[in-house]
């Protein structure tokens, strides 16, 4: 078969259903955005709507380009994008405080770029590889603990920004994929107990405002009208609030009147429950549960270990976002500053979300490659 004919019919499996599902979300995510921010004029000033349109029309166009590039070429670059991420990162680290204000971002006069976002991308093509190449020494602890090792490379860097939110992600992503490679029973209680113990040992270490959120939500202060504690009870009464239908489509009171803050981000599913109510927010969930499984689909229909740990990688990061989002939101868990996949705010973590669905397009558009 001709490599031109070879090509279509490769697109006779592209995934349209998923990305119909993470298009439905986005444009609800714009839709949501400019309802959070109307009539505040510092906001509206920003273009925050505009911005986020722009990162939504680059992401899907580099996730098509991803998704037409067969994913397994990723595997001969892994180690130089996994280099270069690294010093990407200690670059920012370094520099970033004196250059830019803050060590998360790189201000380029136009947006901010936040590569810690694009690392998650990385640390999933480079731990497929890694887990793929050495699967059957994954059953020895050694192997393990370089793997963990290799994690850490990426992640001590973002952990220094700080960013301790996205160091989680990237040591969830590890573990999932490590489980998805083999990881033996006997070994699971091991990891159990220093997932135990790992909050206790690293709170000495946090920050001032790190500490103070975790301390807020295991002994909150009822009188406190600032920080964590008044926005998580400003998320719990719009959530509250919205009832069964919602208030409507830019006449939630919190959101309209400010009470809730960064609702165009982190509190932007409480903005969602109050503004569309019980029922709006169970669609929305089940649209973003739809894109995991669709994911998890592609991860089982890959021809290939490397291809399946891809897709796992990508629905691990997805859903694990949204259950941390939404767990903030229901103040089940500590303030963090991670987003709703796919609808709030944020286009560096939109970008990545969205190449993360053009790898796993890429993997099931080449599932019947060996039939051909």
């Amino acid at each position: 078969m001709r490599s031109g004919e070879s090509f279509a019919v490769s697109w006779r499996y592209f995934d349209f259903w998923l990305l119909g599902a993470v298009a439905l979300l986005v444009i609800f995510g714009v839709t949501m955005i400019r309802s959070a921010v109307a009539g505040n004029i510092e906001l509206v000033a920003l273009n925050l709507v505009q911005r986020q349109i722009i990162f939504a029309v680059a992401g899907f166009t580099i996730a098509l380009i991803v998704a037409a590039i067969d994913y397994r070429l990723w595997d001969s670059i892994s180690r130089p994008m996994y280099i270069g991420t690294v010093l990407l990162l200690a670059v920012l680290v370094i520099v970033g405080s004196a250059l830019y204000g803050s060590a998360r971002w790189f201000d380029t006069g136009v947006i901010l770029i936040q590569p810690s976002e694009i690392a998650k991308i990385v640390l999933i093509l480079t731990l497929a590889d890694f887990f793929t190449q050495n699967m059957e020494k994954m059953q020895r602890l050694d192997w393990v603990a370089r793997s963990f090792l290799f994690t850490m490379g990426i992640t001590v860097w973002i952990l220094l920004q700080p960013n301790l939110s996205t160091s989680i992600v990237m040591v969830v992503l590890w573990f999932a994929m490590l489980w998805a490679s083999g990881l033996k029973l006997k070994h699971l209680a091991l990891f159990i107990g220093g997932g135990v113990l790992a909050p206790l040992v690293s709170f000495p270490f946090l920050v001032d405002y790190q500490q103070r959120r975790v301390l807020n939500f295991l002994f909150p202060d009822p009188n406190a009208r600032h920080g964590d504690i008044y926005n998580i009870q400003q998320a719990l009464i719009s959530i509250g609030s919205g009832g069964l239908l919602g208030q409507g489509y830019g006449h939630g009171t919190q959101v309209q009147l400010r009470f809730l803050k960064v609702r165009w981000s982190d509190f932007i599913f409480s903005a969602m429950a109050q503004e569309f109510g019980f029922v709006g927010i169970v669609l929305v969930l089940a649209v973003l549960a739809f894109v995991i499984l669709r994911c998890l689909r592609g991860a089982r229909l890959a021809t290939d270990t490397f291809g399946a740990l891809i897709c796992y990688g990508v629905a691990t990061m997805i859903a694990f976002q949204a259950i941390v989002n939404i767990g903030v939101n229901l103040n089940l868990m500590p303030a963090t500053g991670l987003t709703l996949p796919f609808v709030s705010y944020g286009g560096s973590s939109l970008l990545s979300c969205l190449i993360g669905v053009g790898l796993v397009e890429s993997v099931i558009l080449r599932h019947r490659a060996l039939e051909f």
